[in-house]
């Protein structure tokens, strides 16, 4: 397992210096100033290079971008909508310049509208850290009462309205904005100031596709650039839905292990990966995260390690992000399937034996909690959950003999 970073460039609170110290191998990260549908130039590929292979004084760092996350899929492509045919042809082109400047593993996803949905950022845990939450019934009030969705109430169970209603008339006006700033903080452009009126425009653009549908132009999407990617080497692998669950009444497709299949079986190629993410899948307790590791693992291009410990029953559930070797995965069953799919690749022959990882989210602890970083991607935290997982996979791997 080649063990990684991520890093959102040069003003992550966390430098290539510290990378360094951490003792990863690589480093995931993006263009995340280039806007969704323009082309990743040659240029802007290696500038990010360089900034990556040097340390802070000039030298040599030794580690390089590895990993793509993300090469953002337009809302347009997903729609099949507006200039989704010439974001395509973009899209195909960023991926060749990637290519080109030896990059291989690239992650994206194909969640309509949000990235990623919390309704609090620093929740306090047992310890006096914090985490990173999500709670079904300040979701369901802000739905119901904040976003004023048509038909939101009848998007939950009766009890869960119910619950909504009562929390949100305790609510005083700051604890209201809190909760509306947070959960739209995963929407692309919310630091943009997105408003209420955007959400409810991006929405209603999404009224008229089911989950079919957009399954299918996610098929259609991969048809296109998966034989590029096949002729070039690459390995694509689709993130999951985080939470994997319907939420403001948009269709979610890459939620379950069905769900990959038949994104798998659509493209039937190499290229066409999963990125394995144990705190997303495991939002939900019929994910079977080990297993899904045996029955997908040769096309597992990527894994994001984390848990999350479910606070209720069924889905959708309540959650918030564990430690690493806490929450409901059992994350020494997860690296072992982990390193079972490595040797049958290295006995296989296959180039890209050794997974790339990287130690996802974490707790805010220690100096962490005097920081402003990016929500879920403390440094201390993260060097925790690396540790941990480090520790299981020397305990797996104990007298072998090194590749």
């Amino acid at each position: 397992m080649q063990q990684c970073w991520r890093w959102f460039g040069p003003a992550d609170f966390v430098g290539v210096d510290d990378m360094l110290q951490a003792g990863v191998q690589g480093v995931v990260s993006a263009l995340h100033h280039v806007p969704t549908g323009a082309l990743w130039t040659p240029q802007e590929i290696a500038k990010r290079q360089v900034e990556i292979a040097t340390r802070r004084d000039g030298s040599a760092s030794g580690i390089a971008w590895d990993v793509v996350e993300s090469l953002p899929v337009s809302e347009d492509i997903k729609k099949q909508s507006g200039d989704w045919r010439a974001h395509i042809d973009t899209w195909r082109d960023s991926m060749r310049n990637l290519a080109d400047a030896g990059i291989s593993t690239i992650c994206y996803n194909f969640m309509p509208v949000l990235d990623w949905t919390r309704t609090d950022l620093a929740w306090r845990v047992g310890h006096g850290g914090t985490a990173m939450r999500f709670d079904i019934v300040d979701f369901a009030a802000f739905d119901i009462y904040i976003l004023e969705r048509d038909g939101a109430a009848d998007s939950f169970p009766a009890q869960i309205t119910e619950q909504a209603k009562t929390r949100f008339d305790g609510m005083d006006a700051d604890r209201r904005a809190a909760l509306a700033h947070n959960t739209v903080c995963g929407l692309p452009g919310a630091a943009e100031n997105f408003s209420l009126a955007d959400v409810r425009r991006h929405l209603a653009e999404y009224n008229d596709i089911s989950a079919d549908q957009l399954r299918r132009h996610m098929i259609d999407f991969l048809s296109e650039v998966i034989p590029e990617a096949e002729r070039l080497g690459m390995r694509l692998c689709c993130h999951p839905d985080d939470p994997p669950f319907p939420l403001l009444g948009l269709p979610r497709i890459v939620s379950t292990e069905a769900d990959y299949q038949a994104i798998l079986d659509g493209v039937d190629s190499i290229a066409n990966g999963v990125t394995l993410c144990s705190g997303s899948l495991g939002a939900r307790d019929d994910n079977d995260l080990p297993g899904m590791m045996e029955r997908l693992g040769p096309r597992v291009h990527f894994l994001h390690l984390r848990n999350v410990t479910r606070e209720t029953e069924g889905t959708p559930c309540s959650f918030h992000e564990a430690e690493h070797l806490g929450g409901g995965t059992d994350m020494v069953a997860l690296l072992k399937a982990v390193h079972a799919e490595e040797t049958r690749r290295r006995a296989e022959g296959r180039a890209d034996w050794s997974i790339p990882l990287r130690p996802d989210h974490g707790q805010d602890i220690v100096d962490d909690l005097g920081r402003t970083g990016q929500p879920g991607y403390p440094l201390i935290g993260r060097l925790k959950g690396l540790a941990e997982l480090r520790g299981i996979m020397a305990a797996i791997t104990h007298g072998e003999a090194r590749p």
